[in-house]
């Protein structure tokens, strides 16, 4: 759903059903209920506030940020979702952390495709704050959203939902500290479809992206597939 905040001081809502939504109100069985919705800020330059100052720059952003059209892919839309914080006291937000169980100073994964070569890597998700204050216990996420392309990639569980640009996202539960392992596996990839997705060239590159289901909080990692 998009706000198109026009100068005539009209607000034009334009506002569609993902993909996902449009799935489940085709359902039959009446298990179509709308339980929670969020809201994002995708399109807005919080630069310009550092520029132009807070008053100003909040004028700048409001009259000048172009807002982008509703979008039907779900795992395209809201990737900058608002949070709702009752702390306000709150100085420091976490921040996630990905490392590799077998190489922690590891900034990527690498999947080879030649048989015998390892087809799973573990991957550990931690939480921490810039200054190790620890985080408020409102912020502290009891489950992440791991998204991963299914082409390529999956989880040991089941996904929730398969979006239909062919992004799994998985629902994985952490401990009370935050903590929690993932296990990655790397699909048997035909050749016609990796040199379709690496464009012909010998390696492919796909990502993880791990985000916090209270906090917010977002975190890449490179695959590479050789």
């Amino acid at each position: 759903m998009g706000f198109l905040d026009h100068s005539t001081n009209n607000i034009i809502v334009d506002a569609v059903l993902t993909d996902a939504g449009r799935k489940l109100l085709a359902s039959t069985d009446n298990s179509f209920e709308i339980s929670f919705y969020a809201l994002g800020d995708d399109e807005v330059d919080y630069g310009v506030i550092q520029q132009y100052g807070r008053t100003i720059g909040k004028e700048k952003i409001e009259k000048n940020t172009p807002v982008m059209e509703a979008l039907t892919a779900g795992s395209l839309a809201l990737k900058h979702k608002l949070i709702t914080i009752d702390n306000e006291w709150i100085t420091h937000l976490p921040i996630l952390s990905l490392t590799l169980s077998s190489d922690t100073s590891a900034t990527k994964i690498e999947f080879s495709r030649t048989e015998g070569q390892p087809t799973a890597k573990t991957l550990n998700i931690s939480a921490t704050t810039s200054t190790n204050t620890g985080i408020d216990p409102t912020l502290l996420d009891s489950t992440y959203l791991v998204e991963v392309n299914h082409l390529f990639l999956y989880l040991d569980d089941s996904p929730s939902i398969i979006y239909s640009d062919n992004i799994a996202q998985y629902e994985v539960d952490s401990g009370t500290d935050g903590l929690t392992s993932i296990i990655i596996n790397r699909k048997a990839i035909s050749p016609t479809v990796f040199n379709t997705y690496s464009a012909g060239n010998t390696t492919l590159t796909t990502y993880i992206k791990v985000t916090g289901y209270n906090s917010g909080i977002t975190k890449t990692f490179p695959v590479t597939i050789t």
